[in-house]
């Protein structure tokens, strides 16, 4: 009998699969030189969510594993929860703000997809469930 599931590690012309996983954090911040209310210490339950791109199936049909890169993720997470932002590199010299969290946790996820085949593409970093920054760098 022949398998119809022999198609795992093709390339399918410029076609990209996208693997996104979700974590929080609960942390304070206050956002220096605001010049508002968010200048004063307050708290969130940040959602952020990583993608990657692969082109490519791994031979049990895996673009990549959500549980590696939850692991990834995770890691970096824990430097954050339940801490006051600013106190923590490196936001104590960074504004914590939602787009320097977003971009600083794609720095720090990068080294794990410079080789292998996947490419993290975007780091999303919620403060509430109406506000959102998305960080995709260009090139």
């Amino acid at each position: 009998m022949v398998s119809t599931y022999r198609h795992y590690n093709r390339e399918i012309g410029s076609a990209m699969y996208q693997i996104s996983v979700e974590e929080h954090f609960d942390a304070a911040h206050y956002l220096r030189n605001y010049g508002g209310k968010c200048e004063n210490l307050h708290g969130h339950r940040f959602k952020v969510v990583v993608t990657v791109v692969a082109s490519k199936l791994n031979e049990i049909g895996l673009a990549y594993d959500f549980v590696e890169l939850r692991r990834h993720l995770r890691e970096i997470l824990n430097t954050f929860d339940h801490t006051c932002l600013n106190d923590v590199p490196p936001f104590d010299k960074l504004n914590p703000s939602s787009e320097n969290i977003a971009m600083t946790i794609y720095d720090w996820l990068k080294p794990h997809f410079l080789s292998g085949g996947v490419s993290l593409i975007s780091v999303e970093v919620w403060e509430s469930p109406q506000s959102r920054v998305c960080y995709q760098p260009q090139g």
